[in-house]
């Protein structure tokens, strides 16, 4: 694809901008900004990036165990929209959470201890241990019987399914979706983790890119640069799905379109 034609596509796709399911970006939560200002300026770069929507998804559970509970979160959100709007800083943010797997996610959730992505209910966020492998297909059906479906952040990343990808399959006809990082396709995360990236694109298997900015300093916003390298490298019609389409079905609470196997799916 020529890059007037990737520009072309680019800005039709952006009249509305980015939504960002997956962002840490509220002040003092966890490893994301540390006050306000930080905040604010890491949301300026969002803003610059594209994005217009981000669901702020602070680490619940885990290490963060009893810390960053819903109550928590959508009162920095409230807090965060009004310095937005104070600021002129054109970007809405929505309540989430980057939720660690735990045994107690479904008993947590009906007890409003942790937060689905957008408070919609329907899409949640998980993030597996990043060095040991725990099969989550038990959690998974659980969550799809209650109508919840189950968002992997980041699997590219993590230390296990980068080198197996066997199970995932598994877990997505399960009614689970995966969530690419921006900056893994990029390289940003090294290696491993960009040939993994590439590699579950290729093979149909993301729903999602997501920029999980925590700052800007090494973790910054890159939604621009992976659509244009997602139209480059595989097309433009998965570009749109990852980046714009399925974000934006997420938000709303609609059904996530699959995303089509790439005809030249392999290493990159």
């Amino acid at each position: 694809m020529s890059s007037d034609k990737q520009m072309e596509d680019y800005n039709k796709d952006n009249q509305t901008g980015f939504v960002d399911i997956h962002c840490h970006c509220l002040p003092g939560l966890d490893d994301g900004p540390i006050n306000m200002n930080e905040s604010l300026a890491l949301c300026e770069a969002l803003v610059d990036d594209g994005i217009t929507v981000v669901i702020a998804t602070p680490h619940q559970l885990g290490q963060f165990d009893g810390c960053n509970e819903p109550a928590i979160v959508r009162q920095s959100v409230s807090e965060l929209n009004r310095k937005l709007e104070n600021n002129k800083i054109n970007l809405t943010i929505m309540p989430g959470g980057d939720v660690r797997i735990d045994e107690r996610i479904s008993s947590l959730i009906e007890t409003d201890k942790i937060q689905t992505l957008a408070d919609g209910g329907k899409y949640i966020l998980l993030e597996l241990p990043t060095r040991i492998f725990i099969d989550i297909e038990p959690l998974i059906i659980e969550l799809a019987e209650k109508d919840i479906h189950a968002v992997l952040s980041h699997p590219e990343r993590h230390f296990i399914l980068c080198r197996q990808y066997d199970v995932l399959p598994k877990w997505l006809s399960r009614s689970a979706h995966l969530q690419i990082t921006a900056g893994s396709l990029t390289g940003d995360f090294g290696p491993e983790a960009q040939k993994a990236a590439w590699d579950f694109l290729r093979m149909g298997m993301v729903s999602f890119v997501a920029t999980d900015a925590h700052n800007l300093r090494g973790r910054k916003p890159k939604m621009k640069i992976a659509y244009q390298e997602i139209c480059t490298q595989l097309s433009s019609e998965i570009a749109h799905m990852v980046c714009i389409e399925n974000p934006i079905r997420l938000l709303e609470g609609r059904q996530i379109l699959s995303v089509p196997l790439h005809r030249k799916h392999g290493v990159r």
